[in-house]
C-alpha cells in the first residue's frame, strides 16, 4: 500500500537547508510550476513535490508517465551564486548521483546512463529521469523516480529502454516520505560541496564518483545529435564540464554536451 506523503515530517526534516517544502496532491508538472515561481522571483532551494504529475517532462518535450500514489516528483529550483554558466550542467549530473545513493540504501544496485537516466536492476533498466531547466540564473531540478510496482504494458521508452521501478527491483523499506526526505539531503549536500567549490565536481569528489556510476562509460553507444547526423564510438570518459567524451572508430575523442545516447548491444 502506498502512503500518502507527510508534509509536515518533510518539512521538518528539510527546511534549513531548504527554504521551503510544499506538496502538492496534483499538477501538470513540478518542473512548470517551478519555473514560474523561479521567474516571479522565488528564493534558492525551494522545493516542490506532486504527488500527481498530470503532463510531467522529460527531455526534448518527452512526457513521463507520473500517476498518483506511485512515484517521486520532485523539482527544486537552485539559485548557485559564484558558479558560472557553463558549469551548470552538472546540476543534472549532480542529481543522479543522489538518485544512485537512494537506491542503493533500499537494496537496489543503480547505475547512470549519461546525461539523466537512473538505470535499475542487472538489466539496467530506466527507474528515473532528471529534467534540469534554466530561468534566467536560476535552475530548476526536476526529478521523476518510480517507486511502486509498474502496471503492465507500460511501452519502453527512447532507445528502447524498459521502464521499472524500486518495487520491481527488490528495493524494500519504500516509505515514499522517507525516501524524498533521504533524496532530498543527498541532493543538498552534493549540491552544496559543489557550489562551494565554484561548481569544480573534483574537490568533492563529486566527478570521481559520477564516473564510478556511469554505466555509458566504456559502453558503445550511439549519439543522436540535434538534427539528423549521430556519433557512432564508445563511452570514453566524462569531462569537468560535465560532458560525454566519446571516443570514435577511428581513435578521435569527441565531446557531447547534448544529445540522445543509446547503449548499444554487442552484435
Amino acid at each position: 500500500m502506498i502512503t500518502p506523503l507527510d508534509v509536515d515530517a518533510l518539512r521538518a526534516r528539510l527546511v534549513g537547508p531548504y527554504a521551503s517544502v510544499a506538496v502538492v496532491a496534483s499538477t501538470e508538472s513540478t518542473n512548470t510550476d517551478l519555473a514560474r515561481s523561479a521567474a516571479r522571483g522565488a528564493v534558492d532551494r525551494t522545493v516542490l513535490i506532486a504527488d500527481e504529475q498530470t503532463a510531467g517532462q522529460g527531455r526534448r518535450g518527452r512526457t513521463w508517465i507520473s500517476p498518483p500514489g506511485s512515484g517521486l516528483y520532485v523539482s527544486v529550483l537552485f539559485r548557485p551564486v559564484g558558479v558560472a554558466p557553463a558549469r551548470l550542467p552538472w546540476l543534472t549530473l549532480i542529481a543522479g548521483v543522489a538518485l544512485v545513493r537512494l537506491a542503493d540504501s533500499v537494496g537496489v544496485k543503480a547505475a547512470l546512463k549519461w546525461p539523466n537516466d537512473l538505470l535499475l536492476g542487472q538489466s539496467g533498466a530506466k527507474g528515473a529521469g532528471v529534467l534540469a531547466q534554466n530561468v534566467g540564473a536560476a535552475v530548476v531540478v526536476g526529478m521523476g523516480l518510480n517507486v511502486a510496482p509498474l502496471p503492465e504494458g507500460v511501452e519502453p521508452g527512447p532507445g528502447g529502454l524498459v521502464p521499472t521501478s524500486l518495487a520491481d527491483q527488490g528495493g524494500t523499506k519504500l516509505d515514499r516520505t522517507d525516501l524524498a526526505g533521504r533524496l532530498l539531503v543527498h541532493l543538498g549536500e552534493l549540491e552544496a560541496a559543489w557550489r562551494e567549490s565554484g561548481g569544480d565536481p573534483r574537490p568533492s569528489g563529486l566527478l570521481d564518483e559520477y564516473r564510478a556510476h556511469c554505466s555509458t562509460l566504456g559502453q558503445r553507444v550511439r549519439v543522436e545529435l540535434t538534427g539528423s547526423s549521430e556519433l557512432v564510438g564508445t563511452g570514453h570518459d566524462i569531462a569537468v564540464d560535465g560532458t560525454l567524451v566519446v571516443r570514435r572508430d577511428d581513435g578521435v575523442d569527441h565531446p557531447v554536451s547534448a544529445g540522445d545516447v543509446v547503449h548499444l548491444r554487442p552484435a
